[in-house]
């Protein structure tokens, strides 16, 4: 069974799209030239066999092989319904290739259902796309030096947040921190070290929170953290670890040492907060601790002296 006629082979020969039909036994009667170009097989190689027979070896994003099971063109062919489902083929160089499929029923006259068609086409330039897309949301979203959140990225968490509260009322706790005497650690070691310290400091962050929260780097020497299901006590317990943490981490560059400490302010989000006001309360309770003698915590105004 193949398309009757010259003029219908020519034209089907002349798309851009694969094209494949097989009969009621499954066996491939029709390979047009785009088939050949996009699985590197030629129809010398296919016609008389089966697309199961190690050809195509179609499988989906899980690894399931689909010749064994899912076939889209086999199912089709059992029912007639039309099918479409995005898949890797096995190209004749042994690559794989992402390809969008259609199967639909082939009939007789009568209407009887004695094959199917599949048409094809390389899905590599949406993948790309994808790709690139996700690349540009992670410029757009990351801090590139320290690979957390950038602020844009915390603002728009804490708004989302925010909104989850009104409808919830589970509030949530905002951790600010600011390096203590970074310009000074920058005009004695460098501009590297001063690199490394942010990037220890956003580890040390990221290692003290739960994979629900959120860390971020606000600008500067400034980090943000957002914590979910938290009172004040425990939001107080998780911005001590922290604080002790970078405190019991010595920065060591180029044969020099130096110690890093930060001082935080934390605060527990209200009803009627503003993303703006929210970490203006934070970053105001930060300040008290550099007043009142930096690497400590305070929360709502009440400064916590390390132990």
């Amino acid at each position: 069974m193949e398309p009757e006629g010259s003029f219908y082979r020519d034209l089907l020969d002349s798309l851009a799209e694969g094209v494949y039909i097989v009969d009621h036994d499954g066996k491939i009667t029709f390979w047009n030239r785009a088939a050949e170009r996009i699985t590197g097989y030629g129809a010398e190689t296919v016609l008389g066999r089966k697309c199961s027979d190690g050809l195509l070896c179609h499988m989906d994003d899980a690894g399931r092989v689909l010749c064994l099971d899912g076939c889209p063109l086999m199912a089709t062919r059992a029912d007639g319904a039309e099918r479409e489902a995005r898949v890797y083929l096995r190209h004749a160089g042994g690559h794989r290739v992402p390809v969008l499929v259609r199967a639909a029923p082939v009939r007789d006259p009568r209407g009887r259902i004695i094959g199917a068609a599949e048409s094809f086409s390389d899905d590599s330039a949406r993948i790309e796309s994808l790709r690139r897309v996700a690349e540009l949301e992670a410029l757009a979203y990351l801090d590139p030096l320290t690979g957390l959140g950038n602020r844009r990225y915390a603002e728009d968490v804490i708004a989302a947040r925010l909104r989850e509260m009104e409808r919830t009322g589970v509030t949530f706790g905002i951790l600010f921190a600011d390096l203590d005497h970074f310009k000074e650690l920058n005009d004695r070691l460098g501009h590297a070290a001063g690199d490394e310290a942010l990037r220890m400091t956003g580890r040390t962050l990221s290692a003290c929170l739960r994979a629900y929260d959120f860390a971020g780097r606000w600008g500067g020497e400034e980090f943000v953290a957002v914590l979910m299901r938290v009172d004040g006590d425990g939001l107080l317990h998780i911005a001590e670890r922290f604080r002790s943490l970078v405190a019991a981490s010595p920065l060591r560059t180029g044969g020099a040492e130096a110690s890093i400490t930060v001082s935080i302010g934390i605060t527990l989000a209200h009803t009627g907060d503003t993303v703006e006001g929210l970490v203006a309360r934070a970053d105001a309770a930060m300040y008290e601790s550099k007043a009142a003698g930096r690497n400590r915590v305070t929360q709502r105004g009440h400064p916590r002296n390390p132990g």
